[in-house]
């Protein structure tokens, strides 16, 4: 791969961790402010209506999805992820400054969800616009390989939150934490995203945007040109579904199950999901490199069938583990199993559509099944735990999973997809030749 290709997938990726920090550090800190917005009382009841917050930042991805996927049809790819990164640096100041229940009542709750209204329209154009970003950037041979960067690049920024949670958790009381040491975070990740904000600006237009012609199609990135792949966008909500289910389980929900559910500790809890992520982050190219060679389907239906068959005894086991190593084993098998579909899912979606729509294709539907079963997965944890049947949400989880199997044994293969055909001419794979004239 080219200097030109790594620089565009480098830049892509930092804007893309910055995001991703932003957007995890709430459910990483969570459990040290979900008190400080509402009345005391049932702990778990706090946390759920401070999830519920973080439920509802996924509600907006379907805005942003459509509003910047519109964008990065238009406009660019450019354009897009400079917006995205602006709307994200707003959300965390506000997060930052938002006053408690002491101070301001429900106030600092209406301060809470605008941010997170924000930070999901951010986040909704975000993902559509790196995934189509770095799918186009890269090399037409190595296309699982470097969007398989976006899933690192957003592990990278969870692992940041993490790591400044452990050191802070190693440096500040219980107390600190609780009254003013949750608010670092988003002070760090405004100030990253004015950062990637100026790297941005400078970034380079994709090569398959600026020769697709697309940019002068009247009907690029709207819902009409949309609906003339609706097929595609039905495919997209179903191949996520099980996939975003099981990831947001055993990323942002892992910490607080072993900490609220298996009894450990929040440091050991906070430690346990830093290196399994640390593992997870590292292997995400290397699926993305076999996608290459093997194609995307047999990737995606392995992490299908073992979510489906090992989700409930994996959870079963971590709700017992205990200790930090077993805990660490299980949780690794479960993000290897996950790689399946992490690893190649932005560049399957991306490959499905088309120049003139590929933004908005893969933002809406994607973004739609998010807010569905992505946004909703911890709330669905924490009710189920509260109504004492804890374990039956391991077996949503695998459900969810079994769906997404059906769509992954059905649908075609993406890999030898050619980005640069136009919506009028057949699909041709890069093994077909062009037709002369």
């Amino acid at each position: 791969m080219g200097r030109e290709h790594w620089k565009k997938i480098w830049v892509g990726s930092a804007g893309n961790m910055v995001e991703w920090f932003d957007w995890f550090v709430y459910a990483t800190f969570a459990v040290y402010f979900a008190d400080a917005f509402f009345p005391k009382g049932n702990e778990t009841a706090n946390l759920m209506n401070t999830m519920g917050i973080f439920a509802v930042g996924f509600f907006m991805r379907p805005v942003g999805g459509w509003l910047l996927g519109r964008i990065g049809d238009r406009k660019g790819r450019k354009a897009a992820l400079t917006l995205t990164v602006t709307l994200m640096s707003a959300s965390a100041i506000l997060i930052a400054v938002a006053p408690t229940y002491a101070v301001a009542g429900y106030g600092g709750v209406a301060v809470l969800l605008v941010a997170r209204l924000l930070q999901g329209l951010s986040v909704g154009g975000e993902y559509a616009a790196s995934a189509t970003y770095l799918t186009e950037a890269s090399d037409p041979k190595k296309r699982g390989f470097a969007s398989s960067f976006q899933y690192v690049s957003m592990t990278a920024g969870q692992l940041l939150g993490l790591g400044l949670q452990i050191v802070m958790q190693r440096n500040l009381s219980d107390a600190a934490l609780h009254s003013w040491g949750w608010r670092v975070p988003f002070i760090v990740g405004a100030l990253g995203a004015a950062v990637v904000f100026y790297l941005r600006r400078s970034m380079l237009e994709t090569e398959v945007y600026a020769d697709s012609g697309a940019a002068h199609d009247a009907d690029r990135g709207t819902l009409k040109a949309l609906w003339a792949h609706k097929r595609e966008a039905l495919l997209v909500m179903a191949l996520t579904m099980g996939g975003t289910v099981a990831y947001y389980t055993y990323t942002t929900y892992l910490t607080k199950f072993l900490s609220k559910s298996a009894g450990m500790d929040k440091s050991t809890a906070s430690l346990v999901s830093f290196c399994a992520l640390f593992v997870f982050m590292c292997i995400q190219p290397l699926a993305g490199a076999l996608s290459d060679r093997i194609g995307r389907r047999p990737l995606l239906i392995t992490f299908a069938v073992g979510s489906t068959f090992l989700t409930v005894p994996i959870m079963t086991m971590l709700r017992h583990a205990g200790t930090f190593w077993p805990a660490l084993g299980l949780a690794l098998l479960a993000l290897v199993v996950v790689t399946g579909y992490t690893s190649i899912n932005a560049c399957v979606k991306a490959e499905l559509f088309p120049t003139g729509i590929r933004a908005l294709g893969v933002a809406l539907p994607y973004a739609i099944a998010n807010a569905l079963f992505g946004g909703t997965a911890e709330y669905v944890a924490l009710w189920f735990k509260q109504a004492g049947i804890e374990s039956g949400f391991y077996w949503y989880v695998a459900g969810c999973a079994a769906v997404s199997l059906v769509v992954y044994l059905t649908m075609r293969e993406t890999r030898d997809i050619d980005l640069n055909r136009v919506k009028d001419e057949p699909r041709r794979t890069q093994a077909e030749p062009v037709p002369s004239n």
